[in-house]
C-alpha cells in the first residue's frame, strides 16, 4: 500500500536502547552492536531518545555521546534514523535538537512539553517554533497521553496545512477509532502504531508499524508487516489475537512496576536478540532485575518459543 501524498515513506520504526554500566557510563560498543544487530535483522529505520532510549532523563554530555554513536554507526551500517528529544520548554528542546543538527542529524522525534496540557494555540506555536528553527530537517511528533494531550486527526490536519516539515507522527497508545481518525484526517503523514494497535489500524489505511517487539523476534514483526502489506485481514486478526496473549503473559511475569518504557525495552532485548544487554535504568528510574529476565526468558520458552528468534 502506498499514498502518493505522503511526506514520508511507511515502513517498521525500531527503538534503540541505551546501555549504561555500573556506574551509568555509557557502553558504545554495546550500543553499536545493537545498531547494527537491527538493520541485520532488517530494521534499517530506527531513533533513539524515545521514552525507551530515556531522552527524559539523559544529560547533556550523555546526549552527545550517544548521539555521535548512534549517527556515525548509522552511516557505517546504512541505517535511517532519527534523533528523539523530550523536553520540558521550546527553549530546552530546541537547544538539545541544535546539539544534534551539529552533529549531523536531520531527522527529529519531538513530543509536546508535559510541565501542563497545551491549547490548540501553544501547541501551533510550539511546533511553528521547533520545526521552523530547522527547515531542512524532518520532524516525527511523538503523541502520548504523558504529555497532558494527544493530537487528534483535526490536530494533525491543521499541523498539515502550517508545517511542511512534519511528516510522521509516533502513535504507542490509544484506540482503534483514534487510529482510523488520525489516518483519515491527515494521510499525508506516516503514522507509526505500536504492535498492539497496528493490525486494527493497518485495516483503516496505510499506516506505519512501531515494532517495539523488534528486538524479541525480527521475524514475527516481518510477517506482521507483510500481512498488513497484503490486506490480510484474517492473518492480522489471528496475529492481534496472538499479541495480546504473549503481552498478558510475558508483563505479568517480572515483579510489578511501575516502570518507565526503556525497561520493557531492555528486557526485551535481554531475553531476544541481545543476551547480554544490561537492564540498568538511569536515576531515578528502576530497571526490571536479572531474576525477571531469567523468569521471562523462561515463560517465553514454555509458552510462545514461536516469539523467540532462532
Amino acid at each position: 500500500m502506498t499514498d502518493p501524498i505522503a511526506r514520508h515513506p511507511r515502513g517498521i520504526l525500531v527503538a534503540c536502547a541505551v546501555p549504561w554500566d555500573d556506574d551509568e557510563r555509557f557502553l558504545e560498543p554495546l550500543f553499536r552492536q545493537q545498531v547494527r544487530a537491527l538493520v541485520a535483522d532488517g530494521f534499517p529505520q530506527q531513533y533513539v531518545f524515545g521514552t525507551a532510549g530515556e531522552g527524559h532523563a539523559v544529560d547533556t554530555p550523555r546526549f552527545r555521546a550517544v548521539t555521535t554513536a548512534f549517527l556515525d554507526e548509522a552511516a557505517a551500517a546504512g541505517a535511517d534514523v532519527m534523533v528523539g528529544v523530550i523536553g520540558l520548554s521550546t527553549p530546552a528542546i530546541v537547544e538539545r535538537l541544535a546539539i544534534a543538527h551539529d552533529l549531523g542529524a536531520r531527522a527529529f522525534q519531538i513530543s509536546l512539553p508535559a510541565w501542563g496540557r497545551l491549547a490548540d494555540a501553544e501547541v501551533d506555536r510550539f511546533f511553528d517554533d521547533v520545526c521552523g528553527t530547522f527547515p531542512d530537517s524532518r520532524f516525527l511528533h511523538y503523541n502520548l497521553g504523558r504529555t497532558g494531550r494527544m493530537l487528534t486527526g483535526a490536530d494533525y490536519a491543521r499541523l498539515v496545512a502550517r508545517i511542511p516539515n512534519l511528516v510522521a507522527t509516533k502513535q504507542a497508545t490509544g484506540s482503534q477509532a483514534h487510529a482510523e481518525d488520525v489516518l483519515r484526517l491527515s494521510p499525508e503523514l506516516a503514522h507509526h502504531f505500536d504492535v498492539d494497535l497496528f493490525p486494527a489500524a493497518a485495516l483503516h489505511g496505510p499506516a506505519s508499524l512501531l515494532a517495539s517487539y523488534a528486538p524479541l523476534s525480527p521475524r514475527r514483526i516481518h510477517d506482521l508487516w507483510d500481512a498488513a502489506e497484503r490486506g490480510d485481514a484474517a492473518a492480522l486478526a489471528r496475529m492481534q489475537a496472538g499479541i495480546v496473549a504473549l503481552s498478558a503473559d510475558l508483563w505479568s511475569t517480572p515483579a510489578p512496576g511501575p516502570h518507565m518504557d526503556g525497561a520493557y525495552d531492555k528486557l526485551l532485548l535481554r531475553i531476544g536478540v541481545m543476551p547480554g544487554f544490561p537492564l540498568r535504568l538511569l536515576s531515578p528510574y528502576q530497571g526490571f532485575t536479572e531474576d525477571d529476565a531469567v523468569r521471562c526468558r523462561a515463560l517465553m520458552e514454555a509458552k510462545h518459543p514461536d516469539w523467540l528468534p532462532a
